[in-house]
């Protein structure tokens, strides 16, 4: 689906969706809870959809091939998951899902004599997790973590996860022993590096509600520094999501002087911080960005590539992307690539209301990953869409 925006100024209030990265530990925590139902919906994006889909998969009887879409999570939370409840399963998925890399799990399984095979799009796992020692870097994703840290709980004695590299995106992990906690399940994470996990555990869940999402939000923030006006309700300020580092970011930014920000700990924030530099009048470097090569989409150049589109300079490099900034309204009518990736098609969008010529995006479809309202959102806001 390619849309084309006529730019206006966005101008009222708006509640992001519920947090996709909370929502996706809800179902998981469900599923192993022993619950019918999910509490969470599934219109709330693909990603969702997938992990309600292969959770609701597991809790069945028979093989099944679980189809994870395109979500990173989906696939790594219940790989481990599915070794505890199933034996293993077969998983599927689209997109540059299967290709982005799952060599922690590997590395673990040719040590614990899991079995696994993968051709093409299609990955089968089987054996048994027993208790005992896990080790996995923690700079390729923090998603291992959490797929590990769901699934230890159930075994029958004590467990250890341990860091063999710093952990990069620690708010997720956070943001998983939150869940475990209210689960009444415990994990002792008093050395940041190493976790410890009793065995014989049951999840309980009473009210596991979702929040709304600070990364979501994060393109609203993006379009009141490009001079919109846009209320932004519902957040919670004392969130466990790493994201909400955007309201401080949003103050810094406004700062006149060359700017580095570690994006580290926070990967998803980058194209809206991005097309925030695009504003800026001094240069912006985004670091410790590899990870992001590895997203739906190459972010870094996918990102590069989105600004040059609207005329701001940007540079990438193995790990990092330089915006020189100064952007102006002027130019004619931008063709962008939304790189069939939701945050690119976003930011794109919130690009086009600093314009004065029509902006059209390829692909805008990519927002049901994430967000499947975001237009309807926009144009509540204000904005002119065609082709919807």
């Amino acid at each position: 689906m390619d849309v084309t925006i006529s730019p206006r100024r966005l101008r009222g209030t708006v509640t992001p969706p519920p947090s996709k990265s909370m929502a996706h530990r809800a179902v998981v925590a469900e599923l192993l809870a022993g619950l019918e139902t999910f509490s969470v919906s599934p219109t709330l994006s693909e990603d969702i959809r997938a992990t309600i889909a292969c959770a609701a998969a597991l809790r069945g009887a028979g093989e099944s091939v679980l189809d994870c879409g395109e979500s990173g999570s989906t696939l790594r939370f219940l790989i481990p998951v599915a070794l505890v409840l199933r034996g293993g399963g077969t998983f599927t998925g689209r997109g540059r899902l299967m290709q982005r890399p799952q060599t922690p799990y590997f590395d673990i399984f040719d040590e614990k004599g899991v079995v696994y095979e993968q051709a093409g799009d299609r990955l089968t796992v089987r054996g048994r997790l027993t208790p005992g020692e896990y080790r996995l870097p923690g700079d390729v994703s923090s998603q291992f973590v959490t797929g590990l840290l769901f699934a230890l709980p159930l075994l029958d004695a004590e467990s250890v996860i341990r860091l063999t590299s710093p952990l990069q995106s620690a708010a997720y992990v956070d943001m998983t022993l939150d869940t475990l906690r209210r689960c009444g399940v415990s994990a002792d994470c008093t050395n940041p590096d190493v976790f410890r996990i009793p065995g014989r555990q049951r999840y309980r869940v009473d009210n596991l509600s979702v929040e709304a999402d600070w990364s979501q939000a994060a393109f609203w923030y993006a379009a009141n520094f490009l001079g919109n006006a846009v209320e932004i309700r519902g957040l919670n300020p004392d969130s466990v999501q790493g994201d909400r580092a955007i309201a401080d970011l949003y103050r810094e930014m406004q700062a006149p002087a060359p700017l580095e920000i570690d994006l580290g700990g926070i990967p998803d924030l980058l194209p809206p911080l991005a097309i925030m530099a695009a504003r800026r009048a001094s240069p912006t470097r985004f670091a410790n960005a590899g990870r992001l090569r590895l997203k739906e989409s190459d972010r870094l150049e996918s990102v590069a590539a989105l600004l040059r589109a609207f005329g701001v300079g940007a540079e990438t490099g193995p790990d990092w992307l330089r915006v020189d900034g100064g952007m102006t309204d002027s130019g004619g009518g931008v063709d962008v690539d939304g790189a069939n990736d939701h945050r690119i098609v976003m930011a794109a969008a919130v690009l086009a209301s600093a314009r004065r010529e029509p902006v059209t995006i390829r692909g805008a479809e990519a927002v049901r990953k994430s967000y499947p309202s975001f237009f309807a959102d926009y144009r509540e806001l204000g904005g002119e869409i065609y082709g919807l």
